[in-house]
């Protein structure tokens, strides 16, 4: 089992920043990728961000494309995610997930751990 607690989230205006901690313990040996998802209200869970473990290979949405950065030390099994130039449209509560295989940012539900959660909100 893996277990994940989030932290960071908060309430900023847009253009600001934020940056979002994921401590990562349990079975953290067998964990392969790591990923930051958002679901804001009435919407799907989309995926944001994913870095892989073993050589830092990282994706993007889109929409956070040079505006989010995430990174992981295997050191503190810490997983961040950066987060410039905030737009309303970022407002969110934001999950880390993290999985033993290679699942894609485009599928929350191949991912089996999941951390709480922490919010994010942005106002114009």
């Amino acid at each position: 089992q893996v277990q994940l607690v989030e932290s960071g989230g908060g309430s900023v205006q847009a253009g600001g920043a934020l940056r979002l901690s994921c401590v990562v313990s349990g079975d953290t040996g067998r964990v392969n990728f790591l990923a930051w998802f958002r679901q804001a209200p009435e919407s799907e869970r989309e995926g944001v961000a994913r870095i892989s473990v073993f050589n830092d290979n990282t994706r993007y949405a889109d929409s956070v494309k040079g505006r989010f950065f995430i990174s992981h030390d295997n050191t503190k099994n810490m997983l961040t995610l950066q987060m410039n130039s905030l737009k309303p449209e970022d407002t969110a509560m934001y999950y880390c997930a993290a999985d033993h295989f290679f699942p894609g940012l485009d599928d929350p539900g191949s991912w089996d751990y999941w951390g709480q959660g922490t919010q994010v909100t942005v106002s114009s």
